[in-house]
């Protein structure tokens, strides 16, 4: 079932002509104020299951009709909404149920009939929550497994929203100035009020990662275990090396755990509660325990800590790994590298003396999540912050929490809840909004003050008594996988606004792309291949036009680009194009003569201190072989 929401000053509609499936109707024309306006379009699917769809469609509209504070609600059959129908007599019935249901809440409730040529006149109120949308799966109906007590109490815990300004300030969000300056804060904050995370349609990356050669979709697998082909391979590697790198200047110690655990073990039995529809069961055999594949490095991490002997003089200590990670995540939240049930997660966690030491450290880690993000690839403008904390922390800690938003450098979605239901009693995440409105956290910090008790993991102080640290977790990253899908959105979202899309430097796998005018110019090319080692350095040396050759560089969105004829074989230079200089309002294409010491100065330059692997094909175009549509 597909569902628009429309929150009105007023709907009028009148019944112009019947359908061969039209309802009898007693009023052709009805004029309603104040209402939240449902356009429904009833799906075949929604056959398979009708009280789930009726369920579904009936809880997802109290819960909008109350946060907007509509005063009724239309129910309006809208078939536009969908390609796949259900038949028009289930779709009545289907109706007519939801109408009832409702209904039963004790909600004002009109339905416009079904099979009629109608017109409408609506006018939508234009605020952030004014225009949602839903789309009912059955088959969660089918898939929906038992919930632990944590995760109902989780469901029932009472969270609220604001903005906060750079003078701490908490703002309504019905009260804050968005404007276009603010719209991806503002579609931050929708996503999240919604809480919803299933994806409606395929996001930009998908074929851009397909095209590009990055990953694909295994078909003998499932949407959330991907393949990835020698140059995604090469992005991924130099994302991991940076981010090892990095993490291990600020001073954690690289460690390996286990990617499997017993679900026996008592700790883990209480942990795994939290999150019982993430696991990958794997069964034992015989008088073998049964396990699960960890969807985070945090138990092997803990476990290791409990055995450490540590003392105050140690802290705070650091341990980190980037950890294949697995998460059995819903059906319809998989969708290209945004969500897998197979990625990598940079961890760490710190173990810190107290709360004053966990706060500076958190601070440290927050900058170090903005410094290692603007290394990847994103500005500030690239992504939204949220912070999230009890109240009876931020009570406290005032202070620290702006203090964060005065580093952010802009405003921030706060959440702040009502009491403790989680691990943490406070989190920051750098999200990244992409062009469908979805938002993906890459780095994080928490604060956890649960886990240290639950593990039995103690530190001796300078008096020789055991304490319980307070212990960090941190993503400076997030997935390095997520990493790929944001910096592909977001060369989707340049594109739209007349920048061309690419990679940055030190990530593209062909940095610098040499293009022979014709056969008598390979010698010449050969000859500097030398000359350009320690940069990633390809030839087109196929039979095809040099407009071509440059075209294909483009959709391959090669940084710089060299074309070497008979003018640049006499003069020892190169006709380099910068691709990130080469856009503007006259779309102007910039060419600079260089030679090739100043070529591969320019580009060194460009990955000066990120890490460096070799080109993942060969280095002639001519050999390779085409991963996608060969």
């Amino acid at each position: 079932m597909q569902l628009l929401f429309i929150h009105s000053d007023y709907i009028e509609y009148e019944a112009k002509e019947k359908t061969r499936v039209a309802e009898e109707i007693e009023t052709a024309s009805e004029r309603v104020e104040e209402p939240l306006v449902v356009f429904i379009a009833v799906e075949s699917e929604d056959e398979r299951n009708v009280n789930y769809a009726v369920t579904k469609a009936s809880e997802e509209t109290i819960a909008i009709f109350n946060k907007v504070g509509a005063e009724r609600i239309v129910l309006y059959p809208y078939a536009h909404l969908s390609s796949e129908l259900a038949s028009p007599g289930k779709s009545v019935e289907i109706l007519r149920a939801l109408y009832d249901n409702l209904h039963a809440h004790g909600v004002e409730v009109k339905r416009a009939p079904f099979g009629w040529y109608k017109s409408f006149t609506l006018r939508c109120k234009g605020h952030p929550l004014s225009e949602l949308s839903r789309k009912i799966n059955v088959l969660e109906g089918a898939e929906a497994e038992a919930k632990t007590e944590a995760l109902e109490a989780e469901e029932k815990a009472e969270s609220h929203f604001f903005i906060m300004d750079d003078q701490g300030t908490f703002i309504a969000p019905g009260d804050f100035e968005f404007g276009a300056q603010h719209d991806n804060l503002r579609q931050f904050f929708v996503y999240e009020s919604e809480k919803r995370r299933a994806v409606d349609k395929v996001p930009p990356h998908v074929e851009l990662m397909k095209r590009l050669e990055i990953a694909d979709y295994e078909p003998s697998s499932d949407p959330g275990n991907l393949r990835f082909y020698p140059k995604g391979e090469l992005i991924k590697t130099l994302l991991e090396d940076y981010v090892r790198s990095t993490v291990a200047e600020y001073g954690a110690a690289e460690v390996e755990t286990p990617i499997m655990y017993t679900v026996k073990h008592p700790s883990l039995r209480d942990y795994i509660e939290r999150f019982p529809a993430r696991q990958y069961s794997v069964l034992g055999k015989g008088t073998k325990p049964d396990l699960f594949l960890r969807f985070a490095a945090c138990f092997g991490q803990f476990l290791m800590s409990k055995d450490m002997g540590i003392s105050y003089r140690n802290m705070p200590v650091k341990m980190f790994e980037l950890a294949p990670s697995f998460r059995k995540e819903k059906r319809g939240e998989l969708v290209g590298l945004r969500r897998l049930r197979k990625f990598t997660m940079p961890d760490m966690h710190t173990l810190c003396r107290d709360m004053d030491e966990a706060l500076n450290e958190f601070k440290l880690q927050f900058v170090l999540g903005m410094r290692v993000l603007d290394d990847i690839g994103f500005s500030s403008s690239d992504y939204e912050v949220a912070i999230r904390f009890t109240k009876d922390f931020y009570d406290v800690n005032k202070k620290f929490v702006e203090d964060l938003v005065t580093i952010a450098g802009k405003p921030v979605l706060i959440e702040m809840w009502d009491q403790r239901f989680f691990y943490f009693v406070l989190k920051f995440e750098f999200n990244f909004v992409d062009a469908l409105g979805k938002a993906s956290a890459l780095s994080t910090v928490q604060i956890d003050v649960e886990n240290a008790e639950r593990y039995d993991i103690k530190y001796m102080d300078a008096n020789g008594t055991e304490k319980r640290p307070i212990i960090l977790h941190c993503s400076p990253s997030g997935a390095i996988e997520r990493c790929i899908y944001a910096l592909l959105e977001k060369a989707y979202l340049d594109k739209e606004r007349g920048i061309p899309p690419m990679f940055p430097i030190w990530l593209s796998p062909t940095q610098v792309r040499l293009i022979p005018v014709a056969e008598r110019h390979s010698e010449y090319v050969d000859s500097i291949l030398p000359a350009l080692s320690g940069i990633r350095v390809d030839v087109d040396d196929r039979e095809e036009t040099v407009s071509k050759k440059i075209r294909d560089a483009g959709r391959e969105w090669i940084p710089y680009v060299a074309v070497i004829g008979d003018k640049e074989v006499e003069s020892k230079t190169l006709s380099v194009t910068s691709r990130d200089e080469s856009h503007g309002s006259a779309k102007k294409v910039k060419k600079q003569a260089m030679d090739v010491l100043e070529l591969k100065a320019l580009v060194e330059g460009e990955i000066m201190g990120k890490p460096f692997r070799r080109l993942p094909l060969s280095h002639k175009i001519s050999e390779r072989v085409k991963f996608v549509g060969g």
